[in-house]
């Protein structure tokens, strides 16, 4: 009976932890895949630098500023001065964050006193909650007379099960500068007691940093070198340890930065484990030069001699660097954006990642180019071309991407379905614009590599995985007789009539097309050529039906718009009927896909719109709605930033 009663309120406890939002358990490193870097600004409008704000990355060294580059939260809500530096990121013990800052604003009070920090605290990375102490007022009798309280950080203390909050102190009248330090208390929104003296360096230091390895934990710390007569001769990052929070901490006055007894100074150092491997980065901020640089370590004693430098879209002010899993990752994702596009891609089977469009592109996290609708009941299912990275001068594409929708607003993106590397023959290793169709249960999609050849996969759902289903190209550049230049087989397009018969239509300057097989992975039939009044074909056709009409729609000229034409029959003969959109911004290629979805038209294309590495090789995907006339002829296609009205 007792045992019963026990597991009675076990449970009971269990419910109840799981209704306060409490039950994260402790992420593992194993699941990490990326960083976050906590920072303030160094060369933004003076007014607006002493702000939080957030960077990632995927690999420690190419960081990207989350919310481009503003505040994450302003600082005028969550501190007593108005500013805030040194923000410093702790993952807690229950799942959640934790971060204290400096509250000072030098711009507005300038360098002569400041007694307080910051206290925050978040379930997700995204929401937060802060708190703020005075030390002056609510330590009067120790504090009253404090100049400066900086740099505060937070460890947690495994022995005492409490967080430990310490901080850089100076007082009025004195020169030293020392470490104070006492534990949070348990809804970390103030001290649970009067701070007290916690290490008093030789010669003083700034910006402590604590980590724990082996046993040991080790305090980095800017510190200083002072001749007899008290002139400071050499400064730079050094460390002290000891085996407990609480002390003794002894100095080695080694130093450890490369650039200690240099011209160029250096502080805010943070030290951080890489995630997944044996090794530590100890980072600092060359706040001169508007620098942030590192060495490494194995042991948190010798380091690498030459600094490496940080690659960045910001310059970050003294900040501290936690790991991230993918799906913190997306959550900062869908709050701020900026995040790596390889920090949200998934990887494993069954994982997705769920984002909304806002606007166009509708894509913004990564590059996308040549859309290729499909509707398959109430879903769209969107295929797309792979723009690596931003800012490319050449077209680096190498795998193709799925998403989905039932309302244009709410997107899935799926695992990569496909890779070039996928269709052995395919030595070109570009892979070009596609289209997948259904037919029977089975999913085929028709991938063109540029100079290769037209390739065709298949798969039995729509998000695959597909799979090469011949071993060969379906088309070469034999097929396309009327050509010249080497990339003439490209742009397949293949629609299925109502007759069932499947129809490809592909080409570059020369516009070809051919019947399928009913097994849709053979040509039935010979190749024919596309011709016609007014035909300026560069590539990407589409084929659609409305009532009865047959439109073939294509990119023209160069840079590219798209026109289109009309017949009564797929194969024609067509009637030019004009450009259906113009130029895509920043995007000398056009591609487009028209389908109807849920009762309504929609115009797919590309452009080079997002900011701010958006290009004619770094392309992206927009929706704008697709209208027609009473005599079946299409009106012009507006481009908006606000893309498709969403319900």
């Amino acid at each position: 009976m007792k045992m019963k009663r026990y597991q009675f309120w076990i449970t009971v406890l269990s419910v109840l932890i799981a209704k306060s939002g409490f039950t994260q358990v402790k992420t593992q490193e194993k699941d990490f895949v990326g960083y976050l870097f906590a920072y303030f600004e160094g060369s933004s409008d003076q007014s607006k630098q002493e702000q939080l704000r957030f960077g990632v990355s995927a690999d420690a060294v190419n960081w990207f500023a989350l919310n481009r580059n503003q505040p994450i939260l302003p600082s005028a809500e969550i501190s007593e001065t108005g500013g805030v530096r040194d923000p410093h990121l702790l993952r807690a013990e229950d799942g959640g964050f934790l971060m204290v800052a400096t509250d000072m604003y030098t711009v507005k009070n300038g360098w002569d006193k400041n007694s307080g920090i910051v206290l925050l605290k978040s379930k997700d990375l995204v929401n937060w909650k802060h708190d703020r102490i005075d030390l002056a007022k609510v330590y009067p009798k120790k504090f009253a007379n404090v100049k400066w309280v900086w740099a505060p950080q937070t460890i947690y203390d495994v022995k005492e099960k409490k967080y430990l909050v310490y901080f850089t102190v100076r007082f009025q009248g004195s020169e030293e500068l020392n470490f104070y330090s006492a534990y949070a208390n348990k809804d970390f929104s103030g001290l649970e007691s009067e701070p007290k003296l916690m290490f008093k360096p030789k010669f003083g230091a700034i910006d402590g940093d604590i980590i724990y390895k082996d046993g040991i934990y080790h305090l980095f710390y800017k510190g200083n070198t002072k001749d007899e007569q008290g002139k400071e001769i050499k400064n730079g990052i050094q460390k002290a340890t000891s085996k407990s929070l609480k002390g003794p901490w002894v100095e080695d006055f080694k130093y450890l930065d490369a650039y200690a007894g240099t011209k160029v100074p250096v502080e805010g150092s943070s030290v951080f484990k890489l995630n997944n491997a044996d090794e530590y980065i100890l980072m600092y901020d060359l706040y001169t030069d508007l620098r942030y640089e590192f060495q490494r370590s194995k042991d948190l004693s010798n380091f690498t001699t030459t600094p490496e430098k940080f690659t960045k879209n910001f310059n970050p002010r003294h900040g501290s660097v936690i790991g991230i899993t993918r799906e913190e990752a997306r959550r900062l994702q869908n709050k701020w954006g900026g995040v790596p596009a390889t920090l949200l891609q998934p990887i494993a089977s069954t994982d997705r990642y769920q984002f909304q469009s806002k606007g166009n592109p509708i894509i913004k996290h990564k590059y996308t180019a040549d859309p290729a609708p499909m509707v398959k009941g109430d879903t769209l299912w969107l295929y797309a071309g792979h723009d690596f990275a931003g800012g490319q001068n050449n077209y680096k594409m190498k795998d193709w991407l799925v998403y989905s929708t039932t309302d244009l607003k709410n997107w899935t993106e799926y695992p990569v379905p496909m890779k070039i590397e996928d269709f052995t023959w395919a030595k070109s290793g570009d892979a070009f614009a596609a289209q997948v169709v259904e037919r029977n249960g089975k999913y085929y999609w028709y991938i063109s590599t540029n100079w290769s050849g037209i390739g065709v996969a298949v798969a039995d759902r729509p998000e695959g995985p597909f799979k090469d289903a011949l071993g060969k190209p379906l088309l070469t550049n034999k097929d396309c007789f009327a050509s010249t230049h080497s990339w003439s087989c490209i742009d397949p397009t293949v629609f299925i009539d109502d007759d069932g018969q499947a129809w490809i239509f592909w080409g570059n300057r020369e516009c070809y097309y051919a019947k399928l097989k009913p097994n849709m992975i053979e040509i039935d039939g010979p190749v024919k050529q596309m011709d016609f009044k007014g035909f300026e074909f560069t590539e990407a056709p589409w084929i659609h039906k409305y009532k009865d009409k047959y439109y073939l729609s294509y990119a023209t000229l160069f840079p590219e718009k798209i026109a289109y034409a009309m017949s009564d029959k797929i194969d024609g003969p067509y009637e030019y009927k004009g450009i259906l959109n113009e130029i895509a911004g920043n995007s000398n290629t056009n591609h487009q896909g028209l389908v109807e979805f849920k009762g309504k038209w929609y115009f797919f294309y590309h452009n080079g719109a997002i900011e701010t590495d958006g290009g004619g090789y770094s392309r992206s995907i927009c929706i704008d709605k697709l209208e027609y006339n009473a005599d079946g002829t299409i009106k012009r296609v507006v481009m908006t930033t606000e893309g498709v009205e969403v319900k």
